[in-house]
C-alpha cells in the first residue's frame, strides 16, 4: 500500500461522504480524498488526483456508478471502483462485478467499506505485479524471438533496443561493444522514441575509456554487474559525462547491464526514462539473463559465421566449442562430432559416437528429424528445440542451429549443426511455472479455510454446550456428537489448509531433529503396523533447526501414513537424518532452493513408486491416488506448507516400482537444542473465578465464548469492538484480570486494544483469538515470543485450558510487547 492512499468519492450528499471516509480510516488505511458530483468533475480527478481507489455511490442525480466505472477504466485502467448503495438486490451486485467492479457496499453495512478498500488495494497490487511480469515475460520472448531470427548481433541491435525499451516503458537504448585492442568501449547502436530533445544525447560521447568507471557504460563495466541509477541528474558530471546533455533531453532514470560471454564482459546496454525510475529488482535479474542470453547469441553466431566461412580452421573451432557441433549426411549418418556433442550425449569417445545414426538412435522422435529437415532444406538454416536420448537412455532438451551445405550441383550434402544443452534450464522453467502454481493454489486455500473459522467455532462451540447441558442417556447426545465430529473433521481440514498456504501460526524452537524422530519411534511403529519394517539411519553431530515441533512431528507422521499405504503388501520405511550443504549447482536444479548448511531429513519407502504425472501434483491439495474416500489429499499438501512455512525445501525422488523418497532441507542453526517443553495443559484446570473482558467483533462468535467462559465460572464482560472496550474498562471498579480479544476487528485492532488497555490496567493479562495470521502478532507466520494465542476454530475444552494457561503465565503483559 502506498504511503497516503487517494481515494476519489463520487457523491453528492456530504454526510454521507463523511460516513463512508470515517469508515474507512477505522480500517487504519492512511489516506487522502476528493469528492465530486459531476461526470466533468470525476474526468478532472481521475487525470490530476490520480486516485489508488475510486468509491462511488450507485445513483446520482445526473451521473450513476455504471458511468464512474466506465470512466475509471477508459481513464485510470486498473484502478479499483467500489460501489456503495443504499439497497442493491443481488442481480444488480452480480452485474456490477461482471462490469468490473472490486465490490459493492450496502450503507447499512458501511463497516465493511474499510476491509473492502484494503482488499481492493490488494487487487490493484496483484494485478500491477502480473502486469508487470506480463511486461519482463513480453521482453523477454521479444528479444527471445529477435535472436533466433537474426544472424548477427548488428543486425539484431535496434530490435533488441526497440523491445526492450517499448515493452519496459524506456525512452532511450544504446548497445555499447568492447573494442579490446583499444580498450575503449564504442556506442555501435542507438534506438530512441521519436521525441524532441533526444538529438544531442544521441551525438555524444560515442566511446568512453575503460578503467575510468564514468558515465553508466564505464560504471556496468566496472562493477561486472547491472547498475541501476534513480535519477542521473543527481550524479556528478565528471562521473557522468553525458549529464547536461541527458538533463536537456529530459532523461532521468538510467539503468544498464553487462552482455556476458563465458569468460568476460563484452559489451553493454544502457536504458533512460524521462521520470526517476526506482530500482527495479525483477528488471535487473531480467537483464542479467538477458546479457548472458545476448552473449551466448554472439558466441553461438561467431561460431556459426566461423564454421562457414573456412573449413582450414574447422577442427580447431570445434574442438574447443563450449557448445555440440556435429556434421550429418541427409540419412542420418553421423559425419563428424566434437568433444562437447560427445559430453552432452554421454557417450565415452567421438569413435562410439559416429557409429550411431541421428535419426534412429539420437532423435526420441524421429518425425522430428524429418520436419527439420523438411524445414531446413527449404530455409537454408533452423533453430529449433528437440529432445535428444542419451547413451544411458535418460533424455536431455537440445538447442540446436543447424545449416544445409549443398554440392555444386545444388543437392543436399550434409548438414552443420551447434548444439546448446538446454536440460537444466527447462528444468529450472518448469519448477518456477511449478512454484507459481502451487503459490497461487496455497492463497486460494487460505483465503477459504479463513472464511470457515468463525462459522466453525460457532458449531464446535454450540455443540460442547449442548452437550454439557444433556443426561448421559439422553437421545439427543448421538445427534450432538455426530455435528461435533463434523465439525471437529472441518476444522482440521482448514487446519490443513493454512498448513499449505503457509498461513498458519508456528511456534518454533531450536530442535534436536534425532531427538525428534526418536521419541516418535513408538508411534509410527503403531501407524505403519506390523508388515512394515522401520528402520531408522540418524547421523551423529547432527546440527539444529528452528521449527515447531508440534508441525515438524506432523510432517514426519504423514510422510510414514503416505509411504505404509503405498506399500500395501509390506516393505521397509527408512527415516535418516544428516547434515548437507547445498552448494550453488545443486540450488540452479532445484528453484528456488538456496545454497547452505541444511539439515537432511529423509523418508524412504520401498513401495509403488509414481510416474512423473502423479510427481507433478502430489503437493497440490485435494490431489489424490487413492480411491474415494481414503484421502482428502491434504496430507502432502499440509507437508510442503509446514516445510515452506519453516524456511526449507521439500523434494520427492521416485519411479513406478522401484519406491519413493522425500528429502526433507531444513536451514541448519548455531544454537544449541532447547529442552523438550512440558505439556501441562493437559493438567490445566478447567474452572476459574476471575474477571474476563472480551472483545469480538463477531456477534454469533462473542455470545458462545462468554457462556463457554461464564459456564467455567468466570465473570465475563463484553465489547463488539475496540472502541467499546475502553468504555467498559472504565466503567468497571472491580479488577480485570484477562483481556480474551479478536485480533482482526474494524476500528481497531485487537493488538491496539491490547496497547490501549494495559495503559489503563497495567497488570492484565491477554490471550488472542484468531482465524487469519494477522501481521499484528505474527512475523512471516511466526508467533511472537510472550504472545498468547488461539487459533479459531476452538472448543469449550480447549478454550478454558488456555485461558488457565494465560492466567497462570510469569508475564503480567503477555502478547502485548512491541515488535
Amino acid at each position: 500500500m502506498p504511503a497516503t492512499v487517494r481515494i476519489l468519492m463520487i457523491e453528492d450528499n456530504p454526510q454521507d461522504a463523511t460516513l463512508a471516509e470515517r469508515e474507512v480510516r477505522r480500517a487504519d488505511i492512511v489516506c487522502t480524498f476528493r469528492r465530486v458530483e459531476t461526470r466533468d468533475g470525476m474526468v478532472q480527478a481521475l487525470r490530476e488526483f490520480v486516485p489508488d481507489v475510486v468509491i462511488t455511490d450507485h445513483s446520482l442525480p445526473s451521473f450513476g456508478a455504471r458511468d464512474a466505472l466506465h470512466l475509471t477504466q477508459q481513464l485510470a485502467p486498473g484502478t479499483p471502483v467500489i460501489v456503495i448503495t443504499g439497497r442493491l438486490g443481488d442481480e444488480p451486485a452480480v452485474q456490477y462485478l461482471q462490469l468490473g467492479a472490486a465490490d459493492y457496499i450496502v450503507k447499512d453495512h458501511l463497516q465493511r467499506l474499510g476491509p473492502a478498500v484494503l482488499r481492493a488495494l490488494d487487487l490493484r497490487r496483484t494485478r500491477e505485479a502480473q502486469a508487470r511480469a506480463h511486461q519482463l515475460q513480453a521482453a523477454t520472448y521479444a528479444v527471445t524471438r529477435i535472436l533466433a531470427e537474426a544472424t548477427t548481433l548488428p543486425e539484431a541491435a535496434a530490435g533488441l533496443l526497440r523491445a526492450i525499451s517499448e515493452s519496459l516503458d524506456w525512452q532511450f537504448g544504446a548497445l555499447w561493444m568492447l573494442d579490446r585492442e583499444r580498450e575503449v568501449l564504442q556506442c555501435t547502436e542507438i534506438w530512441h522514441a521519436s521525441e524532441a530533445g533526444l538529438d544531442d544525447l544521441v551525438r555524444v560521447t560515442r566511446e568512453l575509456t575503460l578503467g575510468q568507471g564514468v558515465g553508466l557504460p564505464g560504471e556496468v563495466w566496472a562493477s561486472d554487474g547491472p547498475i541501476w541509477h534513480r535519477d542521473v541528474t543527481a550524479l556528478a558530471a565528471p562521473r557522468f559525462p553525458r549529464l547536461r546533455h541527458a538533463t536537456a533531453a529530459g532523461m532521468r532514470g538510467a539503468f544498464g547491464f553487462p552482455i556476458r560471454s563465458t569468460t568476460a564482459i563484452t559489451g553493454v546496454i544502457e536504458f533512460f526514462s524521462r521520470e526517476p525510475r526506482e530500482p527495479d529488482r525483477d528488471l535487473l535479474e531480467m537483464a542479467a539473463a538477458l546479457g548472458s542470453q545476448i552473449g551466448q547469441f554472439i558466441e553461438r553466431k561467431r561460431a556459426e559465421a566461423a564454421l562457414t566461412r573456412s573449413e582450414t580452421t574447422y577442427r580447431s573451432l570445434v574442438e574447443d566449442s563450449p557448445f555440440g557441433i556435429f556434421r550429418s549426411a541427409p540419412d542420418g549418418r553421423l559425419i563428424a562430432v566434437n568433444p562437447a556433442l560427445v559430453s552432452i550425449l554421454g557417450y565415452d569417445s567421438e569413435t562410439e559416437l559416429l557409429q550411431r545414426n541421428v535419426a534412429r538412435d539420437i532423435y526420441v522422435d524421429p518425425a522430428e528429424r524429418a520436419r527439420l529437415i523438411e524445414e531446413v532444406t527449404q530455409r537454408g538454416s533452423v533453430s529449433a528445440e528437440s529432445v535428444w536420448r542419451r547413451k544411458d537412455g535418460k533424455t536431455v532438451t537440445v538447442r540446436q542451429t543447424g545449416r544445409v551445405v549443398r554440392d555444386a550441383q545444388g543437392r543436399v550434402e550434409y548438414f552443420n549443426v551447434i548444439v546448446e544443452d538446454i536440460t537444466a534450464h527447462k528444468l529450472l522453467e518448469a519448477q518456477f511455472r511449478q512454484a507459481q502454481k502451487m503459490e497461487a493454489v496455497g492463497r486460494l486455500a487460505g483465503g477459504i479455510a479463513h472464511d470457515f473459522n468463525n462459522l466453525l467455532t460457532a458449531i464446535l462451540g454450540s455443540a460442547d454446550l449442548l452437550l454439557d447441558t444433556l443426561a448421559p442417556d439422553a437421545p439427543e447426545r448421538e445427534d450432538l456428537e455426530d455435528i461435533r465430529k463434523a465439525a471437529k473433521r472441518a476444522a482440521d481440514l482448514t487446519r490443513q489448509l493454512l498448513a499449505f498456504s503457509r498461513q498458519q501460526v508456528l511456534a518454533p524452537q531450536v530442535l534436536d531433529v534425532n531427538e525428534l524422530v526418536a521419541n516418535m519411534e513408538k508411534l509410527l511403529r503403531r501407524l505403519i503396523g506390523e508388515d512394515v519394517e522401520l528402520r531408522t539411519a540418524l547421523a551423529s553431530g547432527l546440527g539444529a533447526v528452528k521449527a515447531d515441533p508440534g508441525q515438524l512431528e506432523q510432517v514426519i507422521v504423514n510422510l510414514a501414513v503416505n509411504a505404509r499405504d503405498a506399500m500395501p503388501q509390506g516393505g521397509r520405511l527408512t527415516i535418516e537424518t544428516g547434515n548437507v550443504e547445498l552448494d550453488q549447482a545443486y540450488a540452479e536444479q532445484h528453484f528456488p532452493a538456496q545454497p547452505g548448511p541444511y539439515v537432511l531429513l529423509a523418508v524412504s519407502d520401498t513401495g509403488t513408486g509414481m510416474d512423473a504425472a502423479t510427481l507433478s501434483r502430489i503437493f497440490e491439495p485435494f490431489f489424490t491416488t487413492k480411491e474415494k474416500g481414503k484421502g482428502t489429499g491434504l496430507g502432502l499438501a499440509t507437508v510442503y506448507g509446514v516445510v515452506k512455512q519453516s524456511g526449507g525445501y521439500i523434494w520427492v525422488y521416485s519411479e513406478p516400482g522401484q519406491g519413493t523418497s522425500f528429502k526433507v532441507y531444513l536451514p541448519r542453526v548455531a544454537e544449541a537444542p532447547e529442552p523438550a517443553r512440558p505439556d501441562v495443559a493437559a493438567a490445566a484446570p478447567l474452572r476459574g473465578s476471575e474477571t474476563v473482558l472480551l472483545v469480538e467483533d463477531d456477534e454469533m462468535v462473542r455470545n458462545l465464548t462468554r457462556r463457554m467462559l461464564a459456564g467455567r465460572g468466570y465473570t465475563v464482560l463484553t465489547a463488539s469492538r475496540g472502541e467499546d472496550a475502553m468504555g467498559v474498562v472504565e466503567r468497571h471498579a472491580g479488577p480485570i484480570d484477562l483481556l480474551v480479544t479478536d485480533v482482526v476487528m474494524p476500528g481497531m485492532s485487537g493488538r491496539a486494544v491490547a496497547q490501549r488497555l494495559l495503559s489503563m490496567r497495567p497488570g492484565l493479562k491477554v490471550l488472542y483469538l484468531s482465524g487469519y495470521t494477522d501481521d499484528a502478532i505474527v512475523h512471516h507466520g511466526m508467533l511472537e515470543p510472550g504472545v498468547a494465542f488461539l487459533q479459531k476454530p476452538f472448543s469449550a475444552d480447549v478454550l478454558a485450558r488456555k485461558v488457565r494457561e494465560v492466567l497462570a503465565g510469569s508475564s503480567p503483559a503477555s502478547g502485548a510487547s512491541d515488535r
